[in-house]
């Protein structure tokens, strides 16, 4: 297209060739532009948790278009959300925003506001957005990214990021010996409690832990970043599922039912800092009605039960593939949380970006191209999570089992 770089309006939509254009969804299914029926797997990244048209999604924004789409002031559409989300996710404060990136952001802001530093730390191979220092070390060349015990911080040239330190996920000395050197301008460790920019990966047990020990001793702030996890990992995040609880939280994706919405929120003690203005948070759309229908939504539908049922179907296909890797004898494995789920190309366990790096790409790419040409759209980059919706059934976790089946029949023959 001559209108749009590549032809999208997001940089990871691009595939070579090209990509594949969708002109509807509903439920769990998608229509292309040439009339194709696809399963839709990827949802958005997990924006898209309650289904294509919820139809509890679609009332609550019809009955927002009939009291106003933008307002830019105070109001109880706002404030009801906004208590939602803090009873949801045992929070004392939120503010909203309009993406993941801003709320991490902002969430870094107020940690710098706080504690008066300006450095912070982050996971090797962990994603937050696309704020300047969070791409630092997201997917680094390993040539570059030095030792895997203390690695190097690898940034694109065209960024400025200030003191950005990067520490491998799952390795608390690791990020200790980091506080111990420079706890002194250190502001925040942010990190997803659980790893989903590469494949899934769970923090061992005591990890979270430990990390929530170390920030309260050396007084860095500690930041869940729950954009993708959310309530993909139970009805309250990860942060209750797993009992660790962070000083600020980032959300998006999930919360929303699908239109474009995220925030951030915390204590009231970090919180505060926004309110006496010494971070400013700024945003014209934040709080629009069209959002906060959706998060009035998406409280109503995802109930504890409701995700649980959706979390059996995707623990049943993690359980069946798994049999079928068995059965075939595939370098390979399963990881899942909540209702997210990978095949992972190793046969060893990956607990951190090194890890990550030392699987078969070149089968899981195949194995990507496989599903695609066959109606089923997964992530792309060969890094993310299938996800299992409030609209997925028996017959989409048939499909989606028996289509990896066909490949593994195909690798071995």
């Amino acid at each position: 297209m001559k209108s749009l770089p590549l032809g999208v309006t997001s940089s990871f939509q691009h595939w070579d060739p090209y990509p594949i254009s969708i002109v509807s969804a509903k439920g769990a299914w998608m229509t292309d532009v040439d009339g194709r029926q696809l399963l839709d797997l990827s949802m958005g990244f997990g924006a898209m948790l309650a289904g294509h048209l919820n139809p509890v999604v679609v009332e609550e924004t019809k009955s927002a278009l009939n009291t106003g789409m933008l307002f830019v002031t105070p109001s109880p559409i706002s404030t009801d959300a906004a208590e939602r989300i803090c009873r949801r996710f045992g929070i004392d404060q939120v503010r909203f925003t309009n993406s993941g990136t801003e709320s991490t952001m902002y969430a870094v802001r107020v940690a710098r506001s706080a504690t008066g530093k300006s450095d912070i730390v982050k996971v090797e191979g962990g994603y937050h957005g696309s704020y300047d220092p969070f791409v630092v070390s997201s997917k680094p060349s390993i040539d570059k990214a030095g030792d895997a015990e203390d690695p190097t911080p690898v940034a694109d040239s065209n960024l400025v990021t200030g003191n950005v330190y990067v520490t491998p996920y799952n390795n608390p000395d690791a990020l200790e010996r980091i506080f111990e050197k420079h706890a002194k301008t250190i502001s925040c460790f942010i990190v997803e409690p659980v790893l989903e920019n590469i494949g899934i990966i769970l923090p061992d047990a005591g990890y979270l832990e430990r990390v929530r020990e170390l920030c309260d001793q050396y007084g860095i702030v500690l930041i869940f970043d729950e954009v993708k996890t959310g309530l993909t990992a139970g009805h309250q995040g990860a942060a209750q599922r797993l009992g660790v609880q962070p000083d600020l939280i980032t959300l998006a994706k999930s919360i929303g039912g699908g239109l474009t919405l995220a925030a951030f929120g915390g204590k009231k003690k970090y919180m505060d800092f926004v309110s006496n203005g010494k971070m400013a948070h700024f945003g014209t759309f934040n709080g629009n009605p069209l959002a906060m229908a959706g998060i009035r939504a998406v409280d109503k539908i995802c109930t504890a039960d409701a995700l649980a049922t959706a979390e059996a179907f995707n623990q049943q296909a993690l359980d069946r593939i798994t049999e079928i890797i068995e059965e075939f004898q595939l370098p390979a494995h399963t990881v899942g949380f909540g209702v997210k789920g990978c095949i992972t190309w190793s046969v060893a366990p990956v607990r951190n970006y090194r890890d990550y790096k030392a699987t078969d790409f070149a089968v899981a790419e195949l194995s990507w191209l496989w599903s695609l040409n066959r109606g089923i759209i997964t992530p792309p980059g060969l890094d993310e999570q299938w996800l299992i919706s409030l609209a997925h059934g028996q017959k989409e976790i048939d499909i989606l089992v028996e289509d990896f089946r066909s490949f593994a029949v195909a690798l071995r023959s």
